[in-house]
């Protein structure tokens, strides 16, 4: 999918990541991850759909922010949950 196939490719902001050393709320907890992803919208870390925490979808539900990110080295893509749509 391309930039252009989702209303909030447009809006992007490109945080920096809150804590690139890992997942926010596993850090606190001195849980593992299995990925992370950023969000765009704020710079939360979270670990994805994949970690038995699912921290990234969760700060979605809770804080509404549709766009996140791969931090996975190597990886480019982002996801929107509201139009369930990935692009580089």
């Amino acid at each position: 999918m391309t930039e252009g196939a989702c209303a909030h490719a447009a809006t992007l902001a490109h945080h920096a990541p809150n804590t690139p050393q890992g997942c926010e709320e596993c850090l606190r907890s001195g849980d593992a991850w299995v990925h992370l992803r950023l969000c765009d919208a704020c710079g939360h870390v979270g670990c994805c759909d994949s970690s038995k925490n699912t921290h990234a979808t969760k700060h979605h539900q809770a804080a509404k922010h549709p766009v996140i990110a791969s931090l996975e080295a190597g990886e480019r893509w982002k996801w929107c949950y509201v139009h369930e749509a990935m692009w580089e």
